[in-house]
């Protein structure tokens, strides 16, 4: 017989439903963008009109690796996000304004 997958995460130990959501907000937190888009429940076309451009330079932008920082800052704002650039040391982090607007 079937189990009811509430079920089955019902009776895990708090620890191991612990881990469970430490991985998954490590997951959410780490995402390509075509992902990051899926997620707000967008398609390429309504985020394509949102911009002024194709579908097809949205799938462009999606699998790039190199772009501008305008360019992607355009994509989260058209997602309603705000795009942080944020440096990472040893000591700690730090927010680089240069690119804020």
């Amino acid at each position: 017989m079937a189990k009811k997958f509430a079920d089955l995460v019902a009776r895990r130990s708090p620890e191991s439903q612990a881990r469970v959501e430490a991985l998954h907000q490590k997951l959410r937190a780490q995402m390509p963008l075509h992902e990051l888009r899926q997620a707000q429940a967008l398609s390429q076309d309504t985020l394509a009109r949102t911009l002024h451009v194709n579908q097809a330079a949205i799938s462009k932008m999606e699998r790039r690796t190199d772009m501008y920082i305008s360019t992607l800052r355009n994509y989260i704002r058209a997602m309603g996000g705000e795009l942080e650039i944020i440096a990472t040391f040893p000591e700690g982090q730090v927010k680089i304004e240069n690119f804020a607007n």
